[in-house]
């Protein structure tokens, strides 16, 4: 096994979400959508997609009303689509509705270092939108909205996201615990 870096980037939104981390190579697409859940700040409750170049994978038959014929995201590693899109960039989408894209930037591959635990999330930068808030241009609303204590719907939205909210500050020690829990978990269960 090695360890790939990869650097994602949700698109559409300022100010940057931006995060780095290391990742095994022999992780499943599934469990990518996991980690990158806990390193970004999203709570997990929305369907997901990857995609790169005309591939695309997920949950088997998300919903069988769409025409996207997805692969199964179980079933191939981080590894393995690296390979596929020769290091090219691909995209993990996060929420049909509200159209979370993220660009993942695959980095090169190293050794492990022994004794450490895998995923790592390296580096953050930027706060995670609400959930549910509107995509993009959900969120630039949101954002003017709490800027603004003058605002006829500044009490409500801060109220609705749970209290004050700094898109500059985010939550990188929760965030990084949230991986490391993360990756114990995945160690011991590859260990099984």
């Amino acid at each position: 096994m090695s360890i790939i870096e990869i650097e994602i980037t949700l698109m559409y939104v300022e100010p940057k979400v931006e995060r780095t981390l290391l990742v095994p190579s022999d992780v499943s697409l599934e469990n990518l959508h996991s980690i990158i859940q806990e390193a970004v700040g999203w709570t997990d409750s929305h369907l997901y997609m990857f995609s790169a170049g005309e591939r695309a994978w997920s949950l088997p038959d998300p919903d069988p009303d769409w025409e996207i014929n997805y692969l199964p995201s179980d079933e191939i590693t981080l590894g393995e689509v690296a390979e596929q899109t020769a290091g090219r960039d691909f995209e993990y989408v996060y929420d049909f509705g509200d159209g979370w894209t993220h660009a993942i930037k695959v980095g090169e591959a190293r050794s492990p270092v022994s004794g450490k635990l895998y995923p790592q999330l390296t580096r953050v930068s930027g706060r995670c939108p609400p959930e549910d808030v509107g995509g993009p241009p959900g969120y630039a609303r949101f954002l003017e909205i709490i800027a603004d204590p003058d605002h006829p719907e500044h009490v409500e939205t801060v109220e609705w996201c749970g209290g004050e909210f700094d898109p500059n500050e985010p939550e990188a020690e929760a965030l990084r615990a949230g991986v490391r829990r993360l990756a114990g978990f995945l160690t011991k269960r590859a260990a099984r």
